[in-house]
């Protein structure tokens, strides 16, 4: 038994196609999982502007057999993670029907609410009611889910600026996970005893916490197959220029995964104003193997099996 995946966009923030970006491809977050043995059953990770070119493919090859039955397991609901859904044209089919999971941070604002939002005429020139296919919509909490088939669905809530989940998938004794749009959880507490404002007790129980927390995101992807995670800065461009904003840094994923003992981690969430170039030094400078541990760069169109 095995699971594929397949990268339809790779970029963090923003798409940004233009001829500096063609190798590793301009299209935001979208994974595409199958399991080859359940006749091809399909999952999709998130729905950035990668979603249109997979929405297509969907369309072209698994629609000659008939109505689609489709799952999106949003990792969470920033624009750059939700933008492709109104261009993915099985939501205008007949006979459709769509289920969106994701996670929301707060309950005035459903899932429906942000996902289905952008389909109205503020933005848009089709509004959800139009839509032909059916769309359902299902609000995801840390746990575990069993999918069927054989197919276990972990969730577990990273460190991002809104509520934001990791996916874990396991099948047939293969693990895949997620963590990206995450960054090391810290001490948010003052820790420099000069401060006229520290506290022992709080400055050691803030270290405490967020060690804790970091080693549960750890346990959480510990012995994955493939862990994609996010890299969209280096340790220099990290600290503290970007720290909060919800990202990790290379060296930080690297040593997580070793920690972990991960087989394979893909570096993702690149940072749109890297070119082609900037990311092939990147992959030089990180990737290749490391203790059993295969490490490289994520590039739209690229297939895995696990």
């Amino acid at each position: 038994m095995s699971i594929k995946v397949k990268f339809w966009g790779v970029r963090g923030s923003v798409p940004c196609p233009g001829p500096e970006t063609v190798r590793y491809g301009g299209n935001t977050a979208c994974i595409e999982v199958r399991f080859p043995e359940l006749d091809n059953r399909l999952l999709i990770i998130d729905a950035g502007s990668g979603l249109r070119g997979l929405g297509n493919h969907i369309m072209a090859h698994d629609f000659k057999r008939g109505a689609l039955d489709l799952a999106i397991f949003l990792t969470h609901t920033h624009w750059d993670h939700i933008m492709g859904f109104p261009f993915f044209v099985p939501i205008y089919v007949p006979g459709n029907r769509l289920t969106v999971h994701g996670p929301v941070s707060y309950e005035q604002d459903t899932l429906r609410g942000i996902v289905g939002g952008q389909l109205t005429y503020r933005y848009f020139p089709v509004r959800e009611v139009e839509l032909a296919a059916e769309v359902d919509y299902v609000e995801l909490k840390e746990g575990r889910l069993d999918l069927g088939d054989g197919i276990t669905l972990v969730t577990r809530y990273l460190n991002h600026p809104v509520l934001c989940l990791g996916y874990r998938i396991e099948y047939g004794g293969k693990v895949f996970c997620t963590a990206y749009d995450t960054e090391p959880y810290r001490n948010l507490f003052i820790t420099d005893p000069a401060d006229p404002s520290y506290d022992e007790e709080m400055a050691r129980e803030g270290e405490e916490v967020a060690a804790e927390q970091n080693r549960l995101v750890t346990d959480f992807f510990t012995g994955a197959d493939l862990l994609i995670h996010d890299t969209q800065y280096t340790e220099e461009e990290f600290f503290p220029a970007k720290v909060g904003w919800g990202h990790s840094s290379f060296e930080y994923a690297l040593a997580a995964a070793s920690r972990a003992g991960v087989k394979r981690l893909a570096l993702f969430h690149h940072d749109p104003d890297r070119s082609d170039d900037q990311l092939d030094q990147l992959a030089l400078r990180y990737g290749g193997q490391r203790d059993g541990l295969e490490v490289f760069c994520a590039r739209e169109g690229m297939e895995l099996t696990l």
